[in-house]
C-alpha cells in the first residue's frame, strides 16, 4: 500500500523523486540488479497489479501491461549503487506514491530473497521536490545524468547504462526506452550532450567541497 503523504503530490505536476538504501547499504551490486530496477520502473509506471517473485521479468510480463492506464510519466532516471533518482510527472491522483511503493517493495522482496536477508531495504519513504519550471527541469536532468561521473563510477556519463542519458542522446534502442521527455526537453541530442558534459568537472568539484558549505 502506498504511503499517505502529509502534502499530497499534485496530478500533472513534475517532481524530483529520491530514495536511498538504509544506512547507505549497497543494494545494486551487479548489472543484473541494476537491470531489475530499470524493468520495475518500466512495468510499474502503468496501473498494473501483478507482483513479481521470480528472478526475472520477461518480455511477456511487460507485454501484459495495460498502457492506457498510466500512473506516472518517467522523464529521467538514474540508478546508483545505494540510491535512485527519478523525475516523474504524476498522471493520476496518488500515482507517484503508488508507483514508488510498488517499485520499492518489489525490489526489496527480490533482494531479500536473493541474499537471504530480512528487514527493510530502504531508509524510509521517498523524498520529493516539486519542479517549478522548464529551466529547473533541464538542470535537474543534467544533475541526474552526471551522478555516475561525479561518483567516479565511469569517466563519461553515456557509459553508465542505468540512467536515461543514452535515451536523451538517441543511443538507446527504442524498445528499451522508458522515458517520455520530448514534450519537456526542447534540445537536440548534440546540444544536450554538450550542455551536460561541459559540467562534469564542475559537478565533481562541487561534490568535493559541499561539506564545507554546510553549517555545523
Amino acid at each position: 500500500m502506498a504511503t499517505i503523504r502529509r502534502y499530497p503530490l499534485v496530478t500533472e505536476e513534475i517532481y524530483h523523486i529520491f530514495n536511498k538504501s538504509i544506512a547507505g547499504y549497497r543494494i545494486f551490486n551487479n548489472e543484473g540488479e541494476l537491470k531489475r530496477m530499470k524493468e520495475l520502473f518500466s512495468y510499474y509506471c502503468y496501473e498494473e497489479q501483478l507482483k513479481f517473485y521470480r528472478s526475472k521479468i520477461s518480455d511477456y510480463d511487460l507485454g501484459r501491461v495495460n498502457r492506457e492506464q498510466i500512473l506516472v510519466k518517467i522523464i529521467a532516471y538514474c540508478i546508483m549503487p545505494t540510491h535512485i533518482h527519478l523525475i516523474l510527472q504524476q498522471c493520476k491522483d496518488n500515482g507517484i506514491s503508488i508507483f514508488m511503493s510498488r517499485v520499492s517493495n518489489s525490489y526489496a522482496r527480490y533482494f531479500n530473497i536473493k541474499y537471504g536477508r530480512k528487514g527493510p531495504l530502504w531508509e524510509g519513504s521517498f523524498k520529493n521536490v516539486l519542479v517549478n519550471d522548464s529551466e529547473q527541469l533541464l538542470h535537474l536532468t543534467r544533475y541526474l545524468h552526471l551522478n555516475p561521473t561525479t561518483a567516479f563510477l565511469v569517466e563519461h556519463p553515456q557509459d553508465w547504462i542505468f540512467s536515461s542519458y543514452r535515451e536523451y542522446l538517441g543511443l538507446e534502442d527504442k524498445d528499451r526506452m522508458i522515458c517520455s521527455f520530448n514534450d519537456f526537453i526542447d534540445m537536440s541530442p548534440t546540444s544536450y550532450k554538450r550542455f551536460v558534459e561541459d559540467r562534469i568537472d564542475y559537478q565533481r568539484d562541487l561534490e568535493r567541497i559541499k561539506h564545507l558549505l554546510l553549517e555545523e
